[in-house]
């Protein structure tokens, strides 16, 4: 066998091979959620094989429910809100500790990043802890909280990693123009930094959204969504559960398809 022939084998067994790894990834990644959306089509009572239907019934039951309407509006408030006061944040402690040379600079550094090394069970634990010990009631004002303490790590992460050197040299010209530090801030850094700042809040509401631990510990009588589908799974498979899951997956997916699309056109233009 020739040595071209020898490489051109080699070539396609490689390529065969990276192709069949990353089917068999995207089948285990995603097998499970498309079982999840086919079975909530399905018409019997118990959503297990052979597949029947399709039927939109289920749907309809759960968008006209009122438990999960109002578990949808507590996600959607606890998702907004808390993915704004972390963004917020998250932009006020990057742009600080970028452009301010302070005493223990490392160590703030790396007390925002530990969070995201911490489990999530630890954290509302924490939480739950130290609110009961303060006095307060288990509400959604505690869920938000304590969503702005898990997504504020990751935000400030993303947006921290898009502050430059370049970026600082058009601050300085501004000041220089005779511009404020307010004006250089609204004016310079914020627009420069607009596509991290979307990046953090779409992912923290995506993980604020469909987040379970911290919000089953802390919601109390206004339970979120998951808090809500956690409920229905106790009292077994049941086809309107796997609709109300496929919803909140169905959310997730259109805000990243919305930022996506929202990048695209910035690239095109």
């Amino acid at each position: 066998m020739s040595a071209f022939l020898r490489s051109r084998l080699l070539g396609f067994a490689d390529r065969t091979g990276a192709l069949a790894l990353t089917a068999g990834m995207l089948v285990f990644i995603y097998l499970p959620v498309a079982t999840l959306v086919l079975f909530s089509f399905h018409s019997g009572r118990v959503p297990v094989p052979p597949f029947e239907g399709p039927t939109f019934d289920w749907y309809l039951k759960v968008l006209a429910s009122d438990r999960v309407s109002g578990a949808t509006l507590n996600s959607l408030m606890v998702g907004f809100g808390s993915s704004f006061v972390s963004t917020a944040l998250a932009v006020l402690a990057a742009w600080g500790l970028a452009r301010h040379r302070m005493p223990g600079r490392r160590v703030i550094e790396v007390l925002l990043y530990m969070p995201l090394a911490v489990s999530y069970l630890v954290i509302g634990l924490g939480l739950l802890l130290l609110f009961s010990t303060l006095g307060f009631g288990k509400s959604l004002w505690l869920v938000g909280i304590g969503h702005v303490v898990l997504n504020l790590p990751l935000a400030f992460v993303i947006i921290y990693a898009q502050i430059d050197r370049e970026q600082a040299r058009l601050e300085q010209a501004a000041r220089d123009l005779g511009a404020g530090e307010v004006q250089v801030f609204f004016r310079i850094t914020l627009p420069l930094l607009r596509i991290a700042i979307l990046a953090a809040f779409v992912l923290s509401f995506t993980f604020s959204w469909d987040e379970f631990i911290v919000a089953f510990l802390l919601s109390g009588f206004d339970p979120t969504l998951p808090v809500v589908i956690w409920g229905m799974l106790r009292t077994g498979l049941d086809p309107q559960t796997n609709a109300a899951g496929t919803l909140v997956f169905l959310v997730s997916i259109i805000a990243a398809v919305l930022v996506e699309l929202f990048l695209l056109g910035r690239r095109r233009r």
